[in-house]
């Protein structure tokens, strides 16, 4: 999970900027978390004390009303008004908050059950829900020591997405879209496609904010590589305040430190 928030961080002062060199700092002074830090921080939360999804996720909109990136204008108005009824959405919210859930879990079953229901609570449409669970199986597979062609041919088989595509491929005409059917398969072959001996952990990040600027394939990689580099936890969690360093600092505890 340190690894998803770590790439939303390296990732926020281009939310607006599209990039599209692999030579840039991984951090400057401007760097902070997001709104899908914060929802991911939340689901971790909701899985860490046993919480309702639905219940934490609006807790944290609440505490954190106007985070860097906004909330999405539908998840908003879903997080602030009375109405619990989910609102049918296909957006990758689902998927970039679901990390924890990877991590978390002991079975696939079980991985997969509760990515459902993590998203549900907002994201009921079917691409949200797929998008979540193609996530959480991702990680859960590099946990389990699954190589990338295997974890590959999962997604591609068990969820339809063409991971075929390589960075070169999709950077020159990539353009941003919120929806999951589009943008989660992007989150999945940056990791999957690139040599396991020729690619350094490190050097995901920058490949993850050329393509589309989200952090879903850093969890993922820091699930495959069994952890995150010290220096690059270091600089992601002296940027969370006391609240959300104390949730990451137990879930990581708990859930990540033992497989590392």
């Amino acid at each position: 999970m340190l690894g998803a928030i770590a790439g939303d961080m390296i990732g926020s002062i281009y939310e607006f900027d599209n990039i599209k060199v692999k030579d840039f700092p991984l951090f400057s002074k401007t760097s902070t978390f997001t709104d899908d830090s914060i929802l991911t921080i939340a689901i971790a939360d909701a899985v860490l004390n046993d919480r309702d999804y639905q219940k934490t996720l609006r807790d944290y909109v609440q505490r954190y009303p106007n985070p860097m990136g906004r909330y999405g204008s539908r998840f908003w108005g879903w997080a602030t008004s009375e109405a619990s009824d989910p609102y049918n959405s296909w957006g990758n919210g689902s998927a970039m908050r679901v990390s924890a859930i990877g991590f978390a879990f002991d079975d696939l079953e079980s991985v997969l059950l509760e990515a459902q229901q993590s998203a549900a609570v907002s994201h009921n449409h079917p691409e949200g829900i797929k998008g979540a669970q193609a996530t959480a199986a991702a990680i859960f597979l590099g946990r389990q020591g699954q190589s990338k062609a295997e974890i590959r041919s999962y997604i591609e088989t068990n969820f339809g997405y063409d991971l075929s595509q390589t960075v070169d491929d999709i950077r020159p005409v990539y353009q941003f879209n919120e929806s999951c059917q589009k943008r989660s398969p992007k989150r999945s072959w940056r990791f999957l496609n690139q040599p396991i001996l020729k690619m350094r952990f490190e050097m995901q990040f920058p490949l993850a904010v050329i393509v589309t600027r989200s952090h879903a394939s850093q969890a993922a990689a820091e699930a495959f590589y069994k952890g995150v580099p010290e220096l690059i936890a270091y600089e992601t969690m002296i940027r969370l305040d006391q609240r959300l360093y104390d949730v990451v600092e137990a879930f990581q505890t708990q859930y990540v430190a033992c497989f590392k």
